[in-house]
């Protein structure tokens, strides 16, 4: 798929279809579009947390593209089994392992089986997450407690019995996936607290385990066209089909331009970089209040090489 169309559909491309994968105009199979040179992971391998679906499932198809075995970690092995099974299609390799990330034996278990299917590992992708919306006042102590764990705790079990393991003797790079909490995250608060807990682990991390020459960095994206658009309650369907015009850029991200962000990071081309915090969010943190900002009648182009991706249903129905 080409890149730089603008986006208009809520963010994403408006000639994308539902669901992309091959071109029927000329029965080829289309491929990942990757800026990254098509061997850069050679005969590396990489953990991705939440592979099963939305900016874990893209990044896992990247990497796979730039030749990385890819070891998908989630709890629902359908999920992986299927992006798996995309993957190798495309000509890649993956394997999944089931996993909570938020008990820690079974996160030790998984670290050790990724070892014995790949022996070895280069890079962890922290990405699995979720949460739901609702003010402070009504978030009970299980639900707090069940968001912290998912995108604190589990990220860090995951971080640690990577390095532990492996990384702590062999080197290697993390990347962290967080959120666009800065100036508070009101109606998600106990995910904002959570995401920027990880942020102060990846920066912790990061100075702890450089004499292990392993890196640790964050990637926040912001408001993304990804499918875990379409697990919010339908109330909020205009609220996100809105939000494109909130966006200094004018429109939403998609997955790909996330999924480059971390490949960077994992890259040799960021071995002077840790510790850091990359925002993927279009500027809106940027956006002051009390500044009117103009209407952006041209949107900025859209990087979207993911050749799989698929439009959430909430962005399609607009």
């Amino acid at each position: 798929m080409s890149c730089g169309r603008p986006a208009l559909l809520g963010g994403y491309p408006s000639s994308a279809p539902e669901v992309r994968g091959s071109d029927p105009r000329q029965g080829q199979h289309v491929a990942y579009q990757s800026i990254f040179r098509p061997s850069l992971f050679a005969g590396k391998a990489i953990i991705v947390t939440g592979g099963g679906s939305g900016i874990g499932r893209c990044t896992a198809h990247e990497l796979a593209s730039l030749g990385a075995a890819v070891a998908l970690v989630g709890r629902k092995p359908d999920k992986l089994a299927a992006v798996a099974a995309e993957i190798t299609e495309d000509g890649g390799r993956a394997t999944t392992h089931e996993c909570d990330i938020r008990a820690e034996e079974g996160v030790k278990s998984t670290v050790a089986s990724v070892l014995a299917a790949h022996g070895r590992i280069d890079g962890l992708v922290n990405n699995a997450g979720g949460q739901y919306a609702a003010p402070l006042a009504d978030i009970s102590l299980k639900g707090w407690e069940a968001v912290v764990r998912t995108n604190l705790t589990g990220g860090f079990l995951m971080a640690r019995e990577c390095y532990t393991q492996w990384l702590h003797a062999h080197g290697g790079a993390i990347v962290n996936i967080v959120a666009d909490m800065w100036q508070g995250m009101p109606t998600m608060g106990h995910s904002g607290a959570a995401r920027a807990g990880m942020v102060n682990f990846t920066e912790t991390a990061a100075s702890e385990w450089a004499a292990s020459a392993v890196r640790v960095n964050a990637v926040a994206p912001g408001w993304i066209a990804s499918s875990g658009m379409d697990h919010y309650p339908p109330e909020m369907a205009l609220h996100i089909r809105a939000m494109k015009d909130r966006v200094p850029l004018g429109r939403l991200g998609t997955e790909a331009e996330v999924s480059a962000a971390i490949v960077f990071l994992l890259s040799e081309a960021a071995r002077f970089i840790s510790g850091a915090t990359l925002r993927v969010d279009g500027a809106v943190p940027n956006h002051k209040v009390g500044y009117q900002m103009p209407p952006n009648k041209t949107p900025a182009p859209a990087y979207d090489g993911f050749h799989r991706a698929i439009v959430p249903k909430v962005l399609r129905e607009e």
